[in-house]
């Protein structure tokens, strides 16, 4: 009787064992799962922002761990930029991390306040020089109302035409208080008024017809075009 007590207690001990080396062994491979780090990180929505500045502003550039780390968390980093306007980071197959980006627009510089960048939610920054940006120069000083509405007149330019566009005055006349000229990196210029801002959009439709003739295109009364003599 004595023997089959003692292997009984053997018994319960190996049992025991061998419960805490599975428990063990789960809890460890739970671990090493929820430690395994990012695979692979994917960018976009990004156009003059590269890719290291935003991975490093997100907290990801290291590789974190896949699961741990909090995307709630590196949206908000991103967000805190003055060159971010929305962030959203979304965790995908195979340890695949997707962080979408919507930039602030740089639209135009102002001369008379030393080059100052002002952007798509209204914010004016004096860059530094990690960033560059291909913006018309606004020449002169514009008066309060009429800024306000060529702020938002410049964020309906699409960006190709943007981009086409090397500076801006502020022209008013006895008629037209919100007229202004622009002067295009081809050589015309184009006199338009905030209430027509969106006609810049066909410039190059209008640029077909010209035969590759320059001078002052009218879009600010009628729509015509001086040819330059």
């Amino acid at each position: 009787m004595a023997k089959k007590i003692v292997k009984k207690k053997k018994l319960k001990i190996f049992n025991l064992f061998l419960i805490l080396i599975v428990t063990f062994g789960l809890f460890f491979g739970v671990y090493v799962y929820l430690k395994l780090p990012i695979k692979n990180l994917v960018v976009k929505g990004n156009s003059y922002l590269n890719d290291d500045y935003i991975l490093s502003l997100s907290g990801l550039k290291k590789y974190p761990s896949f699961w741990l780390t909090s995307m709630n968390k590196s949206e908000k980093k991103l967000k805190k930029s003055n060159y971010i306007v929305n962030a959203k980071i979304k965790r995908g197959f195979k340890r695949v991390i997707t962080i979408e980006v919507e930039e602030n627009i740089a639209l135009f510089s102002k001369e008379n306040e030393n080059g100052k960048i002002v952007f798509s939610n209204g914010e004016e920054l004096n860059v530094n020089d990690n960033f560059s940006f291909r913006v018309p120069r606004l020449m002169n000083y514009v008066p309060g109302d009429q800024y306000k509405d060529f702020v938002k007149g410049m964020k309906i330019i699409k960006s190709d035409i943007l981009q086409k566009i090397s500076d801006i005055e502020y022209v008013p006349n006895d008629i037209d208080k919100e007229r202004f000229l622009l002067y295009m990196d081809d050589g015309n210029v184009v006199y338009l008024t905030l209430t027509k801002f969106k006609m810049i959009n066909y410039y190059n439709d209008v640029l077909e017809q010209l035969e590759d003739k320059h001078g002052i295109l009218y879009l600010d009364n009628g729509n015509h075009f001086q040819i330059k003599e």
